[in-house]
């Protein structure tokens, strides 16, 4: 079910007045389809000729008044997003970020050779990341975000958003993605129309590894892939199968990482299919 938050909603909560500001609950200037939580996506609702901010930065506004942001896994404490109209009024909305609690696993007693990658191993890596990088960096005016979002394979949800081990006392990377486990070949589809920008077969840690641009600074990707169906530029629609489960890279089984960014937030796959879901019949 998705959420809907209005400035009539939020007076109490997250709005701060000024002599400046609108009065919130006679002029609802914008609403936020989405959970205020680390690693949440969010829509937002306002009219086309308004300017917004988040932490005084400048979010792009769409023709049919959607703005578009995120926050990453450690994001914490207060966001504030200013909306300025014609007129100069300017709208302040604070939000204030509901704290998340992530799965912390301990391992000790790892051969450390297991753990870490030779010198050549981790030269290959930095290149390979630096691609997904600069992927990830495309902002085109696509808006296939603002459609509803299907889940691009079924099977078990074996890795969650956020969780993270340590190894030896030394903590790994937090994992970004949502993993569904599936047997070697099981379609993967596309959640929304877009473009692929990224397609690269055996890339060191994620092995097959696809990442497709749906707009405004979302993207998609796809990692430990058998076997890829699309190339770098392709136009996809949603529900296009794109790729196949597969057990390449670095893990020890089949399974699809699908991962989700606004710009370089990395955010979570399962919160967006829980407010954004096809299965949802509100609009953002």
């Amino acid at each position: 079910m998705r959420k809907l938050f209005s400035l009539a909603a939020l007076s109490v909560a997250f709005i701060i007045l000024s002599p400046t500001i609108a009065a919130a609950k006679t002029d609802p200037v914008i609403q936020f389809t989405g959970a205020f939580s680390p690693g949440a996506l969010i829509i937002g609702k306002t009219a086309s000729v308004n300017e917004v901010t988040l932490d005084g930065e400048s979010l792009k506004v769409t023709p049919a008044g959607r703005v578009v942001f995120g926050f990453g896994r450690d994001a914490q404490g207060s966001k504030t997003i200013n909306v300025k109209t014609p007129a100069g009024v300017v709208h302040e909305v604070i939000i204030e970020l509901a704290p998340r609690e992530y799965d912390i696993d301990r391992v000790d007693g790892v051969p450390q050779q297991t753990v870490t990658p030779d010198p050549a191993q981790v030269a290959r890596a930095r290149e390979e990341a630096a691609k997904v990088w600069q992927a990830r960096q495309v902002f085109s005016n696509r808006e296939d975000f603002l459609l509803p979002v299907v889940k691009p394979a079924e099977g078990r949800i074996s890795g969650v958003y956020g969780s993270q081990r340590i190894f030896n006392g030394e903590p790994r990377n937090p994992h970004f993605g949502l993993d569904i486990a599936a047997p070697t070949g099981t379609p993967v589809k596309a959640p929304w129309p877009g473009v692929v920008v990224l397609a690269e077969p055996d890339l060191f840690y994620s092995g097959g590894t696809l990442i497709i641009d749906h707009g405004y600074g979302i993207t998609s990707t796809y990692i430990h892939l058998h076997k890829l169906h699309v190339q770098p530029g392709a136009e996809i629609r949603q529900g296009d199968v794109i790729a196949e489960i597969g057990a390449t890279g670095r893990v020890t089984g089949p399974h699809l990482d699908w991962r989700i960014n606004w710009q370089q937030e990395r955010l979570d796959p399962a919160l967006v299919l829980e407010h954004f879901s096809a299965s949802d019949s509100t609009s953002p």
